[in-house]
């Protein structure tokens, strides 16, 4: 029963050697030629080539977009600003938001920083802080003794400009505050004894020369709005927009400036800001400029693979420049930033890729280029075989 058995096995074994598809030879029977050898060797290289970029494009992230309508309401939108003025002093400078809902936001200094740089663009790290004017051409150290001197209960006069939020004015910033509220313009500095206790015309003639880095964050209503970087204090007078520039004596103001950075919002892989790294230079002789930036900002949602999510924003831009009067009859110099929300959200999803794919295509990769490097090995065998022969029957 068992030697029946065993011939039982031995029989449906050797019923299945039909099915082989890989039929051996014996080694004798094989040859080994430099022409295998060499396309074995290509062969083996493109299947390393080819596998390493298979293998780099299965790791990538694949991101599917997709639209909805924005339905997001009462929020507040995050602007990263980083902007160089070659050559307006920091002191020059001031930085007003308002938007369509009527929220104004007058010479904003909170989440803003100014750094003062020399005509070389160099940082001046003198310890001072010039975030407004009206501190003078001293340092703070000197204008705290100065002012320690004086009577701490004292009432000064604001020229007229006392209200009942500001009945005193004890320093020349406060003279300027009140102006600014009344929506007067303070055209001349030198009869106003705080200004000149303080130094603050002098200033003005010192930092001439300087350029200003702003960097910082604003924010505002998620809304149809604008900010912008112009010379003077601003008030409102009859609800008119007014920057007060006349106190500087001078009329030419040079806006050249670089964008390092403007965005809307958290950063994201992929991001990409159309103004980064944007430089606009003021070639005239006389006058000043106004730039215009008109953006179109898209509410953006993007899901990382590993289930965190960034609500940030992308925009495109359109830019404008002209040149202004002498006394900006013909515009107030400046950098305007206008801004539009779409109603569009733009969904970017992060999703990994099928690890099935991944070896279908490593398997088709290998199973193709072995095939392939099989036909061109027996092309290249049979062609030198016939040559050879070829070559020996005209020899004989």
């Amino acid at each position: 029963h068992v030697t029946t058995k065993m011939a039982g096995a031995g029989d449906f074994f050797s019923r299945l050697r039909r099915f082989d598809a890989y039929p051996k030879t014996l080694d004798d029977f094989r040859e080994r030629t430099f022409s295998g050898a060499a396309v074995s060797l290509v062969a083996a290289a493109i299947m390393l080539i080819l596998f390493a970029s298979e293998l780099s494009f299965f790791l990538s992230t694949e991101i599917q977009p997709e639209l909805f309508v924005d339905t997001s309401r009462f929020e507040k939108m995050r602007i990263n600003v980083d902007v160089l003025f070659h050559h307006m002093p920091c002191g020059f400078l001031s930085i007003d938001v308002m938007d369509i809902s009527g929220e104004q936001q007058l010479d904003v200094d909170h989440n803003l920083f100014k750094q003062r740089l020399d005509k070389n663009g160099n940082a001046i790290k003198d310890g001072e802080s010039v975030p407004e004017l009206g501190e003078g051409n001293k340092t703070a150290v000197v204008v705290q003794s100065l002012n320690s001197t004086l009577d701490p209960k004292r009432c000064e006069s604001c020229y007229g400009a006392e209200t009942h939020d500001i009945p005193c004015c004890n320093t020349c910033a406060d003279v300027r505050e009140a102006y600014r509220r009344r929506g007067w313009a303070l055209n001349n500095a030198d009869g106003v004894i705080q200004c000149e206790r303080e130094g603050w015309t002098q200033k003005m003639r010192e930092q001439a020369s300087e350029g200003c880095n702003v960097y910082g964050h604003l924010l505002v209503n998620k809304v149809a709005g604008n900010f912008h970087f112009a010379p003077g204090k601003s008030f409102q007078q009859h609800h008119i927009h007014i920057h007060d520039m006349q106190s500087f004596g001078r009329t030419n103001f040079n806006m050249s400036h670089e964008i390092r950075r403007l965005s809307f919002g958290h950063e994201y892989p992929g991001l990409v800001n159309p103004l980064d790294g944007h430089v606009e230079i003021f070639t005239a002789q006389e006058g000043s400029a106004m730039y215009q930036y008109f953006l179109k900002i898209v509410p953006t949602r993007y899901r990382k693979a590993n289930g965190q999510q960034i609500n940030t924003n992308q925009y495109s831009v359109t830019t404008h420049a002209r040149q202004t009067g002498q006394f900006g009859d013909q515009g107030l110099p400046g950098v305007f930033v206008m801004f539009d929300i779409s109603p569009i959200l733009v969904q970017l999803t992060e999703t990994r890729r099928s690890f099935m794919h991944f070896l279908t295509s490593v398997c088709a990769i290998i199973g193709g280029i072995y095939t392939v490097a099989g036909m061109i090995d027996g092309a290249i065998h049979h062609s030198v075989r016939a040559w050879k022969k070829n070559r020996i029957g005209k020899q004989g």
